[in-house]
């Protein structure tokens, strides 16, 4: 049986754990080392950004140099990934001729996989390879994998999450989280496990290695014999150290502008709320991240992680995220009670379609802060009417309870009042719900083609299908403020008695407006 080298080689920092990833892959690739299956650990806690990745764009360096949390670069592809002290890499290192390396990338990428699944099955767990990239226990990933060639070798290693800080990770990687709730940051937690949760316990570090080991033994049908570094690899690490050290080679891929993007998108379909928030590359258009949460259920439950897996990285043009959901939903038949195909699809769409509104003026920030009725943003035209909240004004104002207003310059109505005017639009504010769904079906009757309102993000969501139902377009904009949905104080606000003053984005809603009349 032929003979690999197993090479552990402990509690590295992240630059040297990559500048000896390259040393190998280099003398691999001249023959010089021998085929390696490779076990390392990090002496802080690290984020490694994909190989083409920005770091700006993908961690957040304040939290990072606050928290001595080490940023450092792959060599491999993919997203950016957070490494604790606790969690084990693997790598292999082998020439690509070698006749047990599948032409197919897709077919590398399942061997890999299933034999480091197949290795974890020995500790128990029901483990197993995911498409593209991933291994999972009961649909949650447990560990990632990626790989890079050079000159004919193969570089293909794997994260196992050992004992996992989701918190910390969330904190340091830009994950499009922020305009989640607490209980969708908990869905976001779902998607990932790791050993100790899945056991109940930590193994030892040694009886992880052992188990992967077999793993890659019984899948590759050789023999591992503990090997230390050669001479010719720690003196090329000691050359390359410095520069994988350096800030130019953290920091190498920059843009004048962030290409990155956040967008974001809420739609109430019958079995519960939708919210899609995805992470999408200007320049190349395509999806590098993308989390679906909500209140619907899935059954299985692994079906929304799976849809993720397959948008990943994938284009954001209607005709691609078309296909890639008409075919997961023909092939897995998930049951998402009251949620359909055409659910996802369009509220993924609208997220997407926030995209138009970054060349028109608007920053990322401020597209989480606008909801569209009936069109899209920019099928909107001149607006007649703008509508406008009553919690926004005054707790003792005259008119808190009904229409109208003295622009007396307290609160933030009056000043909206006069930027309606100076686009010649007319102005109400709404008492309760009832006042908004007639006012809007007297509006549609008089001709009114469109409006632009202002209300909080949790209204918009519940009463979509209620604007939808009455059917007239618009664009409204969220507002600011502890809002009677912060409050647990709905039921007041439907009635027109919320005891509250909130208040309305005014730069934002004028650059709606300015937008909907350009």
């Amino acid at each position: 049986m032929e003979t690999w080298r197993l090479l552990d080689t402990g509690v590295r920092s992240a630059a040297e754990n990559m500048a000896l990833d390259e040393a190998i892959l280099e003398l691999k690739a001249c023959e010089k080392t021998p085929h390696t299956l490779r076990f390392l650990q990090f002496s802080n806690p690290a984020v490694l950004v994909g190989h083409h990745q920005s770091v700006e764009e993908e961690v957040r360096l304040d939290y990072c140099r606050e928290n001595d949390i080490e940023i450092n670069r792959r060599l491999t592809g993919g997203g950016a990934l957070y490494w604790g002290r606790m969690e084990l890499g693997w790598e292999i290192f082998i020439s690509k001729t070698d006749p047990r390396i599948p032409s197919r990338i897709e077919d590398l990428y399942r061997k890999m996989g299933e034999a480091a699944a197949n290795g974890l099955q020995r500790l128990g767990l029901w483990a197993h390879f995911r498409p593209r990239n991933d291994i999972e226990v009961s649909g949650r990933k447990i560990s990632g994998t990626g790989g890079t060639e050079l000159s004919g070798a193969i570089l293909f290693q794997g994260t196992l999450l050992v004992d996992f800080d989701v918190d910390e990770m969330l904190r340091a990687l830009r994950i499009p989280t922020e305009k989640l709730q607490d209980k969708e940051i908990d869905s976001v937690k779902e998607r990932v496990t790791c050993l100790r949760w899945e056991l109940g316990r930590t193994p030892s570090l040694q009886g992880i290695k052992d188990s992967l080991v077999k793993g890659f033994q019984e899948t590759f049908g050789v023999h591992f014999n503990p090997g230390p570094i050669t001479p010719e690899e720690e003196g090329l690490l000691g050359e390359k150290l410095p520069y994988f050290s350096s800030p130019d080679y953290i920091f190498k891929v920059r843009e004048a502008l962030p290409r990155r993007k956040t967008l974001t998108s809420i739609l109430k379909a019958p079995g519960g709320l939708i919210r899609v928030s995805l992470a999408i590359d200007m320049k190349t258009q395509v999806i590098n991240q993308i989390l679906i949460t909500g209140d619907f259920f899935a059954y299985p439950k692994r079906a929304i992680f799976d849809l993720e897996s397959l948008l990943k990285n994938s284009r954001a043009t209607p005709r691609n995220i078309e296909t890639i959901l008409g075919t997961f939903f023909e092939r897995t038949n998930p049951r998402i009670p009251g949620v359909k195909e055409s659910h996802f699809m369009q509220a993924i769409l609208e997220a997407i379609q926030k995209m138009d509104l970054l060349p028109r003026g608007f920053d990322e920030e401020e597209t989480h802060h606008l909801f569209p009725v009936i069109k899209p943003f920019g099928a909107v035209k001149k607006p007649e009417v703008l509508l406008l909240p009553y919690c926004a004004k005054e707790m003792d104002c005259d008119y808190r309870f009904k229409r109208g207003c003295e622009e007396c310059g307290r609160c933030s109505i009056g000043e909206a009042i006069g930027i309606a005017r100076s686009f010649a639009m007319d102005h109400l504010t709404i008492q309760n719900y009832e006042d908004l769904e007639s006012t809007l079906r007297e509006l549609s009757r008089s001709g009114v083609k469109a409006f632009v309102g202002s209300c909080c993000e949790p209204f918009y969501g519940k009463h979509r299908p209620d604007f939808e139902r009455i059917g007239l377009p618009g664009i409204l904009v969220d507002v600011e403020r502890t809002t009677c949905y912060d409050l647990g104080e709905e039921k007041k606000a439907f009635k027109g008695r919320f005891e509250n003053q909130t208040h309305l984005n005014l730069p934002l809603l004028r650059r709606v407006l300015e937008f909907t009349h350009g």
